[in-house]
């Protein structure tokens, strides 16, 4: 998955409002736009190094988008909205270890009254829905975690899931590590109890998890090594 344009480097100075962030950079300081709704918990720290990219839209009321952060010398891509994008490249390049070659992808299908999951995949011998969730937060050095808060949009998302199992349907949910310095992941119950109790009891009605980091270039973010989950 490549960038709009090319990377912008900076300074971090704060954030504010949820989607704003104040970025130092060469000309002054820049307000860019934060693609990250998350606590993004141990990211926002005053003078870390950060990358933007610039927009092609000229009618964008904030010209900058931050990407990356770079916290203790390690890249972190927080760009929420490239996740899926990073997933679907991966599908199409067969780079997702557990699901067949020969499948057919869609992106956001629907599924009961108020559900939209992010693929659904179909071979000749099973059709199955993933759901992506963008990960960011380590608190312990090699170990990555999600969430970074409570999160009741995935409690949802897994309890939709186990539906869709009865109905018939393989069910996954894709952990997209944007950072290069984990071997592991696990959940964080201290953060959200609820939500791994609920994922403990989706794990016995079949869930899968695929779990993969990701590798950083000047050009783009990609699906990179598979991750082992720690129950």
């Amino acid at each position: 998955m490549n960038f709009e344009n090319k990377l912008l480097s900076g300074v971090f100075i704060k954030r504010y409002k949820r989607f704003f962030v104040d970025i130092k950079m060469n000309k002054g300081t820049v307000v860019a736009h934060c693609p990250n709704t998350g606590s993004m918990q141990g990211l926002l720290k005053q003078g870390n190094k950060v990358w933007l990219t610039r927009s092609n839209n000229p009618n964008r009321k904030l010209k900058y988008t931050l990407q990356i952060i770079e916290d203790d010398g390690v890249k972190i891509g927080v760009n929420t909205h490239l996740t899926n994008k990073i997933f679907l490249e991966a599908l199409e390049n067969n780079l997702v270890k557990e699901l067949h070659k020969d499948i057919v992808i869609k992106s956001e299908v629907k599924f009961g009254e108020n559900t939209r999951f992010d693929f659904l995949i179909t071979s000749k011998n099973y059709k199955a829905f993933i759901e992506v969730k963008n990960v960011t937060l380590s608190r312990k050095q090699g170990t990555a975690e999600f969430p970074d808060s409570v999160t009741s949009r995935g409690a949802k998302h897994i309890n939709e899931l186990i539906k869709a199992s009865k109905n018939g349907y393989k069910i996954y949910l894709a952990y997209v590590i944007q950072r290069e310095d984990c071997k592991k992941f696990e959940i964080a119950s201290d953060i959200d109890l609820e939500y791994y109790r609920l994922l403990s009891k989706a794990l016995k009605k079949k869930l899968n998890i695929l779990c993969y980091d990701c590798k950083f270039s000047l050009k783009g973010i990609k699906l990179n090594n598979k991750i082992k989950y720690i129950t």
